[in-house]
């Protein structure tokens, strides 16, 4: 019986955007990487150079497809854009949502936070969750034997991450282990996943930023 074919898939979230009006930016476009989230890119682009990438493929969204140039440039590669790497819908893109902030405040925003489970404000976690999946395996199969880079953004990463570890969807965003320029990578055999691992090529970058680890629309 022959062995299985390794392939790893790292899923990359974006560097840091350059939003001064501080909004949950969400699907919004025109929304572009910042000098510093330039710089998180190139680090991770160092740090994935001696590894075997023969695909890299972005969400659509600016911010994703800019952290995936140097990657592509890197290795002598197109971008491939996905749309199921995008970000999530969000009921409270274009407005500011942190503590403090009005739209949460409001009580006539209430009834939107009804369902933290499903949830109610935005896509279901499910549905990214299956999507997700699905462009993971499509950049499995593009790199077999090899590996491969998907950027995508910070809610859909970890819902990936948690439905494939077979856990509840539902969670508190703020324990979330999805920094800004983090790789999740997946280790496949065939096309079953059998290992998780997890690094922040650019940390010593998002010490320069302290509002990065809650940066608005991941």
């Amino acid at each position: 019986m022959s062995e299985p074919i390794r392939t790893t898939v790292h899923v990359l979230r974006h560097g840091e955007v350059y939003n001064p009006r501080g909004i949950l930016y969400g699907r919004l476009p025109d929304f572009h990487l910042s000098e510093l989230g330039r710089q998180m890119a190139k680090a991770d682009a160092e740090a994935l150079a001696d590894r075997d990438v023969t695909h890299v493929v972005a969400s659509p969204l600016e911010r994703a497809q800019e952290t995936a140039e140097p990657i592509a440039a890197q290795f002598g590669l197109e971008i491939a854009t996905d749309v199921r790497l995008i970000e999530s819908t969000n009921f409270f893109e274009g407005r500011k949502v942190s503590p403090g902030d009005g739209s949460l405040r409001n009580p006539r925003n209430w009834w939107v936070l009804r369902d933290p489970i499903t949830p109610s404000w935005g896509e279901a976690y499910l549905v990214v969750a299956q999507r997700m999946f699905a462009a993971v395996q499509a950049a499995r199969v593009a790199a077999e034997g090899h590996e491969a880079v998907c950027v995508s953004h910070q809610l859909p990463i970890w819902t990936l991450r948690r439905y494939v570890e077979q856990k509840r969807l539902w969670h508190d965003p703020r324990r979330r282990q999805c920094g800004l320029a983090s790789l999740t990578s997946f280790r496949f055999e065939g096309s079953k996943v059998v290992g998780i691992d997890y690094s922040e090529p650019a940390a010593h970058l998002i010490a320069l930023s302290p509002g990065a680890r809650t940066a608005k629309g991941a």
